[in-house]
């Protein structure tokens, strides 16, 4: 299915759009069930405080649902993505058969990473998408400076990012250089080599960690803001009740959650694109 074509996400998208599909429609589901729980468990308090069960009995039946979707997604997902692995790790060999073993092996073990974005990251990203829009929603709804806060702090966070972006690219071309060498070093069996091989490695793995603690430390610092903000904010609103002042903390730090996933999926996105442009290389 991915004879002549460019190795990217978009052509893999393309050539398996109904199985993946049907995964990201399960995807969306699940996330707009666990959205809405809590609100449902803040308007469960409320009635509950006043005497009635029946905001109780719609959370405990929008739970179990989410439960089946979620159950269902998973067994899914696993044999359709293994078969997008086979199909993908089979047109990598194919094209690269002429490169020695090393390169051959890591670019089939790099090949496996953008299937394991669509798996893993892309639900995510769906997942802090809803999660944000819901968010926002709800916010809004008690107050629109609570939605506004949640909105600029997205802003800053890829902003932020967009400096990291050029030294994450450059670090990862590095890190991948040196995993295409590995398997011609082990088979040399020169100890020193060894050695050296894996120090190389250690070295672009400790830059790459040391870049990603900065980035995430200051994003924290924003979110730890934006949250004694909303609480703040939300406190501070007339005639609030207990159950209004739960749902107001929850979806702050479910936003901040989904929030977060975005500068950690530009990062993936930036690995994942240095990766392509190596396995579409002769």
């Amino acid at each position: 299915m991915l004879s002549d074509k460019k190795l990217t996400l978009q052509e893999i998208l393309k050539s398996f759009k109904f199985k993946i599909g049907v995964t990201w429609i399960l995807v969306a589901l699940e996330n707009v069930l666990l959205a809405l729980i809590p609100l449902l468990i803040g308007l469960a308090i409320d009635d509950l405080l006043a005497g009635r069960f029946d905001a109780l009995t719609s959370l405990g039946i929008v739970m179990v649902v989410l439960t089946f979707v979620a159950v269902a997604r998973r067994i899914y997902d696993t044999r359709a993505y293994g078969t997008i692995r086979v199909e993908l790790g089979k047109e990598v060999s194919s094209r690269h058969g002429k490169l020695e073993v090393s390169a051959r092996n890591a670019r089939l073990d790099m090949s496996r990473e953008l299937v394991d974005f669509l798996e893993q990251q892309v639900p995510e990203v769906l997942t802090g998408v809803i999660q944000i829009i819901v968010s926002l929603i709800v916010l809004a709804l008690f107050h629109m400076y609570l939605a506004v806060s949640a909105f600029l702090v997205t802003l800053a966070m890829i902003v932020l990012y967009s400096f990291f972006h050029g030294r994450f690219y450059t670090l990862n071309a590095s890190l991948n250089g040196q995993m295409e060498q590995q398997v011609g070093i082990l088979g040399g069996g020169n100890p020193l080599n060894i050695i050296n091989h894996l120090k190389a490695l250690r070295k672009w793995e400790v830059k790459i960690s040391d870049s990603e603690a900065v980035l995430y430390g200051v994003i924290f610092l924003m979110v730890i803001a934006f949250i004694l903000y909303n609480i703040w904010f939300g406190t501070s609103l007339p005639e609030i009740t207990t159950g209004t002042i739960y749902s107001i903390i929850s979806y702050s730090w479910a936003y901040v959650e989904a929030a977060i996933v975005l500068p950690f999926t530009l990062q993936s996105l930036t690995r994942l694109h240095e990766i392509t442009e190596r396995i579409n290389r002769d």
